[in-house]
């Protein structure tokens, strides 16, 4: 049995602060494998830079995976040609840099991570089923996970029932709220709606509380500043089979 850790969304300068202190000890504290965190909110601001993505890397993250922010920084786009930081695969192919898929050679096994993301509410990019389908016709290892960045509930659900038995895992990332619907699918399969997200914990998705209200109430352009309250780190960890590609647990975690 091996074990994968997936962090969720990382939110700005208080969440990899909180990533660099603690990672390595939930780490051991869990015996992990492989380290997957979506950094796509790592940045001072939003998206994600060359400097927060190593600080995610230097934290101990074996793969960053991104989402709708993966490009809302113009001076990071050169930190995808480095095969471990991966955007969504249904991006349109051609002129979009990067890639959607990062695979781990372990030695005694291999792990195939997956980015995709959603269409309802969110981008209007490739169908995230058709292109699942796709992408799977050229993975050869049977331990495969899947980041499904979306925002609605439905589809998440909808993609984990459709890739049961397919994946060893669909992660749903993006609403920054962890679900506590953890479960292995009838096939073999671990899910879960939203891992959470890491970053300050009394605030609105990361941001100060009062700028966030001001624009759900008023409807005027805010100037979002990411809160200065104590942070805490959400996500899972999955323990699978490494040779049959079938998960076995997934346990949530949520460290103040």
């Amino acid at each position: 049995m091996k074990k994968l850790l997936f962090i969720g969304d990382v939110v700005g300068r208080a969440g990899c602060e909180l990533l660099r202190t603690r990672l390595h000890g939930i780490k051991r504290e869990y015996g992990i494998d492989v380290t997957v965190v979506n950094g796509e909110n790592s940045a001072q601001g939003n998206g994600i830079t060359s400097q927060s993505a190593n600080a995610i890397l230097t934290a101990g993250a074996d793969i960053i995976t991104t989402g709708n922010h993966a490009f809302r920084r113009r001076e990071a786009l050169e930190i995808y040609n480095k095969d471990y930081i991966i955007r969504p695969a249904n991006y349109p192919d051609g002129g979009c840099v990067g890639k959607g898929i990062c695979v781990l050679d372990m030695g005694t096994f291999s792990v195939a991570v997956i980015n995709l993301m959603g269409t309802v509410g969110m981008d209007p990019l490739d169908n995230p089923f058709s292109k699942i389908d796709e992408v799977l016709e050229n993975i050869e290892t049977r331990n495969i996970f899947l980041d499904f960045h979306a925002e609605a509930t439905s589809e998440k659900k909808a993609m984990g029932f459709y890739l049961d038995g397919k994946v060893t895992g669909v992660i749903g990332t993006h609403t920054h709220v962890q679900t506590a619907d953890e479960c292995i699918l009838r096939n073999g399969t671990a899910y879960i709606t939203d891992a959470g997200m890491t970053g300050p914990e009394y605030s609105c998705l990361g941001v100060e509380i009062k700028p966030a209200l001001d624009r759900l109430r008023f409807r005027m352009p805010v100037k979002f500043r990411e809160s200065e309250e104590k942070s805490f780190l959400c996500g899972i960890v999955v323990t699978f089979d490494e040779k049959s590609g079938k998960s076995h647990k997934i346990e949530r975690i949520n460290v103040r």
